[in-house]
């Protein structure tokens, strides 16, 4: 029994407190991770070592847990002697007498994670800095997008102004109001036109249930005049009433880089007839959404770093190499669900796969 003590001792970071959560051992790797000598230690509460950082609540169920004669298992974040962060896999074992009637003391046993949280923490950080350069990105596409849609109507309100001041000059009423009425309905859509991207780009974080169709709708509306520009006809097999869970701005982004990556590879190949398929089903557990295009496909050579950071075909003036990354993460992690792409016989086919299980 001595020898596995001492493996435990040498392995781990151990402690011992009495009842009342006042320390009666520590071993070595103790004293060495958090900076004190055991006659620090020794007859101090084991608060000496808590973060000031975790939430009451984490203590009263610990307290709660173990005075249950139950062993209590958590990751804990404490604070070294220098007052520097340290992050254990802790797990605390009521000690009980020979009757097993009454507690006697408590044992703690831990492992250093520091270096793995810290780690993860940097990795989100990154991750929130690559959000935010294609949030960036989509918000120089979204517009550029707008410049393009307002172009027509600008020309058209400037005309429309033009003849409405001729009107008046020849007091004809009937052309003057008509020539007014057209001037407000160019105004309201450039006014929609703004709505549809603001809408996109409003703060949304909540996952909810939605409709896959609306994602789907709002992407086309923004990219509407630029498809038609390029002459990309645009086919459908929708099933309606899809309901998918997950955060729908995100969606509506990763459907917006799918969508003109598509456009970038028809100009790119210089394809004439330029075909998208957009198509989405429910089969067992899972909702389907599935982007065809007739657009030459992938490289082999490339298809393997698709979805790295930076990395892009495109020229550096109109790519980033983020569109896919992101894409991927946020089907990941907002949706729980998985994008894949295949080479078509002419083309490529993105398929979006969410679950159907909600769980809010």
């Amino acid at each position: 029994m001595n020898n596995y003590q001492k493996a435990i001792e040498n392995s781990n970071i151990v402690s011992k407190t009495d009842i009342n959560g006042i320390i009666t051992f520590v071993n070595d790797e103790f004293c060495k991770l958090f900076g004190f000598t055991k006659d620090e230690l020794i007859g101090k509460n084991h608060n000496i070592v808590r973060h000031p950082d975790t939430p009451k609540e984490n203590f009263q169920a610990l307290w709660e847990t173990i005075l249950d004669k139950k062993v209590y298992k958590a990751t804990v974040k404490n604070l070294s002697k220098d007052k520097k962060d340290i992050y254990l896999n802790t797990t605390i074992i009521p000690i009980l007498d020979e009757k097993e009637e009454n507690i006697v003391e408590f044992v703690a046993i831990r492992y250093d994670i520091t270096n793995e949280v810290m780690l993860q923490k940097e990795l989100e950080e990154r991750q929130k800095i690559l959000f935010l350069q294609s949030r960036m990105a989509s918000l120089g596409q979204m517009l550029a997008n707008i410049a393009h849609q307002w172009r027509q109507p600008l020309t058209q309100l400037n005309l429309s102004l033009y003849n409405l001041k001729k009107s008046f000059e020849k007091q004809n009423k009937k052309e003057f109001e008509d020539f007014y009425s057209n001037s407000k309905n160019l105004i309201l859509g450039m006014s929609n036109t703004i709505e549809d991207f603001t809408n996109f780009f409003s703060p949304q974080k909540q996952k909810e249930i939605f409709l896959l169709n609306i994602s789907i709708n709002e992407a086309l509306k923004i990219l509407n005049e630029i498809f038609k520009d390029e002459k990309i006809d645009i086919k459908f097999d929708i099933t309606k009433d899809l309901e998918i869970f997950g955060v729908k701005n995100e969606l509506t982004q990763v459907l917006l880089n799918i969508l003109s990556n598509a456009k970038d590879a028809f100009v790119q190949n210089g394809i004439k007839n330029r075909e998208l398929f957009i198509k989405t089903y429910k089969k067992d557990d899972f909702i389907y959404l599935e982007i065809v295009d007739n657009a030459l496909g992938i490289n082999d050579e490339i298809k393997d770093k698709m979805y790295e950071p930076y990395f892009t075909t495109k020229h550096q003036s109109s790519g980033t190499g983020l569109g896919l990354f992101i894409s991927k993460i946020i089907i990941e992690n907002s949706f729980e669900g998985e994008i894949s792409h295949t080479n078509t016989q002419n083309g490529s086919k993105f398929e979006l796969k969410f679950p159907i299980k909600f769980e809010v």
